[in-house]
């Protein structure tokens, strides 16, 4: 108590005044707002959409810490973009490892119906990483630009499931399920995956593996196919190495991505903008745009995505 009293009275004894607080009211909405991140002495704009993360239909973060549905937020960007006619082109910066199969298949579709819709161009911009789902979407692009180091590929599919019958068994657990046909439960981890599970399972593997090889050679001009088979064995590769094999057009930084946007559009001097939440903007084209997140007295333990278990099902995702 004498240490709580002498610390109290050295504060005032210096000169310190009771703490004040600023309580600044802002706007709640979920309206996206334009913020201009790079001035043009021109007419027109440029917008940059971020894509980033694991690409999933689904909100992440817990308590206090929510975090934007990544397909939501695109399809809300491309929409706001189509209604503007002074936003000339688009920018996608994608640093992402890829998501689900149908996330990655739904914003794939979603860049094609704006393109067809509005004819603006779009420019995929490969930061650090490109790969698979992430890819997929930058198909979709007009043109893809990689940074010589990006990673990018890892075409393909993967469905993970986990087996732990032997640790229950150790444990005298056991697992039933009461199922309305042989396969109802195929995948679960409280049971051996028998042949025939294995082959249906394989069987939808091959059939979004064929999808995804389909949207890459509608897209790129993949030479023969040992290069097709060479790019679509789950392998990445380096961003230069990329342009060699037809995965990307060339290499270059966002702001090469942003210029060459400026010349398929038509629009040299355009500005470059992006829209975000009524938060938090720190002004440049590689500020983030999420909502900040109220924080708590809490500790929050942030693992890398392949350290986790992700929700079942099957994935354009590259897991190193």
């Amino acid at each position: 108590m004498r240490i709580a009293l002498c610390i109290v009275l050295a504060f005032f004894l210096c000169g310190c005044g009771t703490p004040s607080f600023l309580i600044t009211p802002v706007s709640n909405t979920f309206e996206l707002q334009e913020i201009k991140a790079q001035p043009g002495r021109g007419a027109g704009k440029i917008l940059i959409v971020p894509v980033e993360g694991m690409l999933i239909d689904d909100r992440s973060g817990g308590f206090l810490r929510p975090q934007e549905n990544p397909l939501s937020l695109f399809v809300q960007q491309l929409d706001k973009a189509a209604d503007d006619d002074s936003v000339k082109a688009v920018v996608l910066r994608v640093n992402s490892p890829g998501g689900t199969v149908t996330t990655s298949d739904t914003m794939y579709d979603a860049l094609i119906r704006f393109r067809q819709k509005t004819h603006k161009p779009v420019v995929a911009s490969a930061q650090e990483v490109a790969a698979s789902g992430a890819y997929y979407l930058s198909c979709a692009a007009d043109k893809i630009v990689v940074a010589p180091t990006s990673v990018v590929g890892s075409i393909g599919v993967i469905f993970e499931t986990f087996d732990v019958v032997g640790t229950m068994e150790k444990i005298g657990v056991q697992s039933e399920a009461i199922k309305s046909a042989e396969l109802k439960d195929m995948g679960s981890p409280f049971k051996h995956l028998t042949p025939r599970e294995r082959q249906v399972m394989q069987s939808m593997v091959d059939e979004y593996f064929d999808r995804f090889k389909s949207v890459v050679t509608a897209h790129r001009p993949i030479k023969d196919q040992a290069t097709l088979k060479l790019v679509t064995d789950g392998r990445v590769f380096s961003g230069q190495r990329a342009v060699e094999l037809g995965l990307a057009d060339q290499t270059g930084r966002l702001d090469d991505a942003v210029e060459l946007a400026r010349q398929l559009a038509h629009a040299p001097e355009a500005s470059v903008i992006m829209y975000k939440r009524p938060y938090g903007y720190s002004g440049s084209i590689y500020a983030d745009t999420s909502t900040p997140t109220p924080q708590a007295n809490e500790m929050n333990l942030k693992l890398p995505i392949n350290q986790v278990l992700l929700p079942t099902g099957f994935y354009y995702l590259w897991q190193p």
